[in-house]
């Protein structure tokens, strides 16, 4: 009787105490094979899984993604225009590879140039807009790599606008993902262009060598490669209720394994992890006293939206604490740190982000200075 009551006893306590394991159990990461991959989410920078992601290796047409990246950024400076008519030199049309069949001798609208660029793979295309951004390809070459190191790109470095092979012409899985990332949130109004299926110039007819943008709706984007040095590439981005990822993979042995790859680091992501917003940027965290100021009280919080992004079932589990600052005396400016925000699950950090002043407060004036030094001297005794 009483072994049959300790049984039940302990049956009841595992119906109770499974379901709520079980919704954190997080399987191996699948095998995937590929040279080097990663897959991260865009929003919060979370690197979910990875594979000598910092090794360097030919990156073919994924060079187009900074290619692309500039152009971009020339047109949001008004150094460009899509409605600008770009001339293709000699070299531009005779180069080799993928092309969008550009002539020598005219003139092409930039805005086909850079669809013929994402689209199409153009290494006509890239060289022809490289000339006219930078003057000549090389130069075009040296301004791929200053944004490279604005970018953080610490293993990466670009010789020409189209990646065919060339000496010292590299990049790795994690900077090939910070460039999509900068692409997706820099520059949204052009990122639609990934997207696309087809391309039409010059009566010829393209597809996107993308295969995912047939297979799954939720992928968008971005770009292929493929050279006999650098295998078949893929930097692909997906989003799914509100969670974007980014997958790179690079060096599979054909078009349809870098596609299958791929699907198989979002699948893993999406289905074992989800991104979840805590707060937004300039919401108030803490309403804490000034000393010596105009204003007694300041109101802190962050400058950007904080996201983390956890296994599935953990967020119960999530902690914010607030490490401020005990004193914070005027004057204060606007954006000045007064501490740190941390996240933490399972005693683990998972983000640590700066807790700002969310208002300028300037000093008051002597009296009330004086009265403030009095009190915070006894404030400091007590404390």
């Amino acid at each position: 009787m009483i072994k049959n009551l300790i049984i039940r006893s302990l049956l009841l306590a595992m119906v109770i105490i499974l379901p709520a394991q079980a919704a954190s159990l997080i399987p191996a990461p699948p095998q995937v094979a590929a040279r080097a991959y990663m897959v991260m989410d865009a929003d919060t920078g979370k690197v979910i899984m990875s594979s000598r992601e910092a090794e360097r290796f030919p990156p073919a047409s994924l060079t187009k993604m900074m290619t692309s990246y500039i152009i971009a950024a020339e047109l949001a400076k008004g150094n460009i225009s899509k409605s600008d008519l770009v001339p293709v030199s000699v070299k531009a049309w005779r180069s080799p590879g993928s092309r969008m069949f550009i002539q020598e001798g005219t003139q092409v609208l930039l805005s086909d140039l850079l669809k013929g660029i994402i689209i199409q793979s153009g290494n006509d295309a890239s060289v022809a807009m490289a000339e006219y951004i930078a003057g000549s390809e090389a130069a075009f070459a040296d301004l791929m790599n200053q944004h490279a190191g604005l970018l953080g790109m610490q293993n990466s470095h670009f010789m020409n606008a189209t990646g065919l092979p060339a000496e010292d012409h590299y990049a790795s899985a994690e900077d090939l993902a910070l460039l999509a990332r900068a692409i997706i949130q820099e520059y949204p109004e052009h990122y639609g262009i990934y997207s696309e299926k087809y391309f039409t110039y010059n009566k010829i007819r393209q597809p996107n060598r993308n295969k995912l943008l047939w297979r799954d709706n939720s992928v968008d984007g971005l770009k292929t490669g493929h050279t006999d040095a650098a295998g078949y590439c893929l930097v692909s981005s997906a989003k799914r209720e509100g969670m974007r990822l980014i997958s790179v993979v690079m060096g599979t042995n054909s078009e349809e394994a870098r596609a299958q790859e791929s699907q198989k680091l979002l699948a893993y992501a999406f289905r074992y992890f989800r991104t979840h917003k805590l707060y937004d940027a300039g919401q108030v965290l803490e309403t804490t006293k000034v000393w010596a100021g105009e204003q007694d009280q300041l109101k802190l919080g962050l400058t950007e939206e904080l996201a983390v992004t956890i296994p599935r079932g953990q967020s119960e589990q999530l902690k914010a604490v607030l490490d401020l600052d005990k004193v914070i005396s005027a004057p204060v400016t606007k954006g000045q740190a007064f501490g740190m925000a941390k996240v933490m699950l399972n005693d683990q950090v998972v983000a640590e982000v700066p807790v700002v002043a969310l208002e300028a407060i300037e000093e008051a004036g002597l009296l009330k200075r004086i009265w403030d030094a009095i009190a915070l001297f006894f404030y400091n005794l007590i404390n």
